[in-house]
Formats: C-alpha cells, sequence, structure tokens
C-alpha cells in the first residue's frame, strides 16, 4: 500500500473488510431544547378567562400553534411560557407571548391570532407618555377622541391603516404589519396630543394611498406567507 492509499484509508471511516462507513445524516437543528426558552408576563386578571377560553380552547389553541407550554396563574394574571421539545420554531415562544400579551390588553383571540401570521407585529402604547400636561381627567378624554362616538374613530383608523387597533385602560394596543403599525400608531399620537379628527383623517387618507402598495411589497419580500383562519 502506498503512501497516498495509506492516508486515504486513516481519513476514510471504513469497517473491517475496508468498505466505507456512511456518514449519518446530520441532525435537524434543535431551536430550543424543553425549558430551555421561556418567557413570563403579566395579564389583567379580568383577561385571564378570555385567553384560556371556553373548556381550555384558546389557550390549547396557542400551545398547539406554537408547540409551548403555557401556565396560567388566575389569581395573580402571571403567564409562564416555555419550549418543549416539540418545539422548532425560534420564536414559538415570543410568537405566543404576544398573542397572549394582544389578548391581554382587549383584543379577542380572533383578532389576536393574525400574529401568527407572517410578519405581523404587535405595539402597545402607553398612553401616560403620550397625553400632553398633567391633567387627571386627560385620559378618559384622551381614550374618548381615539375610540370616538360608538367606536367610530377607532373603526376608521383600523379601515385606512389596515392595522387591528384596541383601546383598553391606560393603553392602545396595535396589531399589523410594520408599516400599518406604524400608520395606526402615528393617527393615536396624534389624536392624544390634541390634533382635530379631521386633520388625522386627512392623514389616513393620504397614507392609505401608498399603504397598499408598501404592503404588498412587504409581504413579497416575506415569500407571501401567512398564517392558517382560526374559528372559535
Amino acid at each position: 500500500m502506498d503512501e497516498f492509499e495509506r492516508l486515504l484509508k486513516k481519513y476514510e471511516r471504513v469497517d473491517k473488510d475496508g468498505e466505507l462507513i456512511e456518514e449519518p445524516p446530520e441532525s435537524s437543528i434543535d431551536y430550543a431544547a424543553e425549558g430551555e426558552q421561556e418567557e413570563f408576563l403579566r395579564i389583567p386578571k379580568e383577561r385571564v378567562a378570555v385567553v384560556i377560553g371556553k373548556k381550555g380552547q384558546t389557550k390549547r389553541e396557542i400551545e398547539k400553534r406554537t408547540k409551548t407550554k403555557i401556565e396560567i396563574d388566575s389569581e395573580t394574571g402571571e403567564v409562564f411560557i416555555t419550549a418543549t421539545k416539540d418545539t422548532d420554531d425560534p420564536l414559538a415562544v415570543w410568537k405566543a407571548r404576544d398573542v397572549i400579551m394582544a389578548i391581554g390588553r382587549g383584543f379577542s383571540p380572533e383578532r389576536a391570532f393574525r400574529l401568527f401570521n407572517e410578519g405581523e407585529t404587535l405595539e402597545v402604547l402607553n398612553l401616560t407618555d403620550v397625553i400632553v400636561g398633567n391633567d387627571k381627567n386627560a385620559l378618559p378624554r384622551v381614550r374618548g377622541r381615539i375610540i370616538g362616538r360608538k367606536g367610530r374613530t377607532r373603526e376608521i383608523i383600523e379601515e385606512m391603516s389596515g392595522a387591528e387597533v384596541s383601546v383598553y385602560g391606560k393603553t392602545v394596543a396595535i396589531i399589523g404589519n410594520p408599516i400599518q403599525v406604524e400608520v395606526a400608531k402615528t393617527a393615536v399620537e396624534k389624536l392624544a396630543k390634541g390634533s382635530p379628527h379631521g386633520v388625522v383623517y386627512k392623514y389616513l387618507e393620504r397614507r392609505k394611498k401608498d399603504l397598499e402598495l408598501e404592503s404588498t411589497t412587504y409581504y413579497e419580500a416575506l415569500g407571501g406567507e401567512s398564517g392558517d383562519e382560526w374559528e372559535e
């Protein structure tokens, strides 16, 4: 055996008969070992029942979609989310967190589940960080301006921006793609700072002309994927 063949045998895996042993296929990347990834959040106690759902259906659906384990303390509103051995999405724990946070901020499960769609995000705006002045009556007044009579202003923001909007307590939560969220957030901030409704509607109308094109380009860059619908 010459030197070349000797070195070849040395670095190849061969059996006793000199046959090459096939290497096992590379195992898939384990993004999240059981319990390795976890998230904690606290939601209002009055929203715990909505997160759990009738006979636990909503909680089970979130666990099923994200392949995570969710534990909820009904007394405190504390929620613990952990990865399981089946978790295969590196963002699963954070997706579950955002969906639960959205429900906690007033969204119905059906609307919050939009966050399972590719490219959708959640932003929670604290109105006390936006309101100008120290008037103790400012928060109820600002909430009223954003919601509008019979909820019409909130509906207009949703229709013109394409985002979902929930006004709950001291917060305004917004679900949509980043472009939609930014437009809706700007409209909410303008109203909170005292801009007339007409001015805000004109802003929304002006931005709406570009939103469809910008959103289409955004989703195309993501591959045009979208999540499945869910019905309770």
